[in-house]
């Protein structure tokens, strides 16, 4: 397909909204959502994403947080037909995010003449801590870098310099956080939104996997929804497992079934980092699942369908990361 073809078939979110004047940090915590999914601003009060389902998502869970602060907000679909033209919205894209890789260039520029300068143990474990926030930062740029800005590669090749010379000290992991247990998990109905992503997909593997292989999985519409006797729902707005602070639905389905196996943790940190778009863990395998489990949901309209070809995803991952361990 060339340029004109896809600038053509170019299709766009806009997030229409209106915040109240008070409280000022309300409208500061919205600018930091719509940095973290990515949206660039076309004007004052309008921002724009390219149109696919998990965008669409992104937006709705804000435009839920905006009326629930007390705003005004709207999503609707549109193509450019005068005015900016697509070429120009995606530049505008590509040069937030160029400017967001040089800022992280120039710090890791700064960490490599650090290392360099003093490479005592102590020194070498900092600049491992520090790489590893750089590696979040980076993480989370690719997953709303939607039309490749020029900058990452400059990026990933000082990322590699610097694994290479602090490749000597391990990484330490933040401990966990406690999360309450949920009794009683088999024998449940599950209950989730429809147009299942990476998310809800992982969630359902790790049900049947790990918890209920006779599971039961209805989806249903994500607002409005009275459960019935016997079942959970996840990851829904009010669901009894669902996002929980800076964790995402698998994360609290691990704690609440207390499956500790360090393979399901290093999968709930890659489910994290796509779901959530803050490059927390800033897994090197990441980048390659969100392609794979987009071009599930791309090309299948039923959950039931997107849940059966994810499953074998997630249960690859799972049989990789328990090798590696050994």
């Amino acid at each position: 397909m060339n340029l004109g073809e896809r600038t053509a078939e170019q299709r766009w979110l806009l997030l229409i909204h209106q915040l109240p004047t008070k409280p000022a940090y309300f409208r500061v915590k919205i600018w930091r959502r719509l940095q973290a999914i990515g949206a660039v601003a076309v004007k004052s009060t309008v921002y724009a994403l390219p149109a696919n389902a998990e965008t669409q998502e992104d937006f709705e869970w804000l435009l839920k947080e905006i009326v629930e602060g007390g705003g005004e907000a709207m999503v609707c679909e549109a193509r450019l037909v005068d005015g900016l033209s697509d070429a120009q919205v995606e530049a505008l894209f590509n040069t937030a995010r160029d400017d967001d890789y040089a800022e992280i260039a120039q710090e890791a520029r700064d960490l490599i003449a650090t290392i360099e300068a003093n490479s005592r143990a102590e020194k070498l474990a900092e600049a491992r801590s520090q790489l590893r926030r750089i590696h979040k930062r980076v993480a989370d740029l690719v997953a709303i870098d939607f039309f490749g800005a020029s900058g990452r590669l400059a990026v990933e090749g000082l990322l590699g310099n610097l694994e290479r010379i602090a490749e000597e000290q391990p990484m330490t992991e933040d401990p966990s956080k406690a999360i309450e247990p949920i009794a009683d998990l088999r024998g449940r109905t599950w209950v989730t939104r429809r147009d299942v992503h990476v998310d809800r997909i992982a969630c359902s593997w790790l049900i049947r996997r790990f918890i209920d292989p006779d599971a039961v999985i209805r989806f249903v519409a994500g607002k409005g929804y009275v459960p019935n006797p016997g079942e959970l729902r996840f990851d829904m707005f009010e669901g009894e497992i669902t996002h929980e602070g800076d964790r995402c639905s698998f994360e609290v389905l691990l704690g609440r079934a207390k499956l500790t196996d360090p393979a399901l943790q290093a999968i709930s940190e890659i489910v994290h980092d796509i779901d959530l778009k803050d490059g927390k863990f800033g897994r090197e395998e990441t980048t390659g699942i969100a392609s794979l489990i987009a071009g599930i949901a791309a090309a299948n309209k039923q959950d039931e369908q997107r849940i059966a070809q994810g499953a074998p995803v997630f249960e690859s991952l799972y049989q990789y990361f328990r090798q590696k361990r050994g």
